[in-house]
């Protein structure tokens, strides 16, 4: 499976009480080769889980691997900033949406099938998602 790693995913997978621990499993089963995703999710997933040395052991087993610069990629963010401030997106929501745009391939994998829905990537397309069933 090809695909990029939201902080809901990756929050889920790694705390075997959340609500969607178990789907989360089935897709890291599903994974071969590492799930794209930035700094900026890490470290959201950090925060949630209290506990960073798990966020690294993530990178280290190869769940996940860093494939997005933010300094190389300023005008993009801040245009995505620009068109949804009306839904106060957060930094790692802008970085996903644009890396979105850069791996056209992959699906973003989030819990957040909210604002994802909404977000699109090259300014109309939808971002092909996996969420947790409704």
């Amino acid at each position: 499976m090809n695909g990029i790693a939201d902080t809901g995913f990756l929050v889920a997978f790694a705390n075997r009480w959340d609500a969607h621990h178990g789907w989360a499993e089935r897709i890291a089963a599903e994974v071969v080769d590492p799930l794209l995703t930035c700094e900026a999710v890490l470290s959201e997933t950090a925060f949630h889980l209290a506990n960073a040395r798990l966020v690294l052991g993530l990178l280290e087993d190869g769940l996940v691997t860093l494939a997005f610069d933010c300094a190389e990629h300023l005008p993009q963010l801040a245009a995505l900033a620009e068109r949804y401030a009306d839904r106060h997106p957060d930094w790692a929501d802008l970085c996903l949406i644009r890396m979105s745009e850069l791996y056209p391939s992959h699906r973003v994998i989030t819990t957040d099938r909210q604002d994802f829905r909404v977000y699109r990537r090259n300014k109309r397309e939808s971002i092909p998602l996996v969420c947790p069933p409704e």
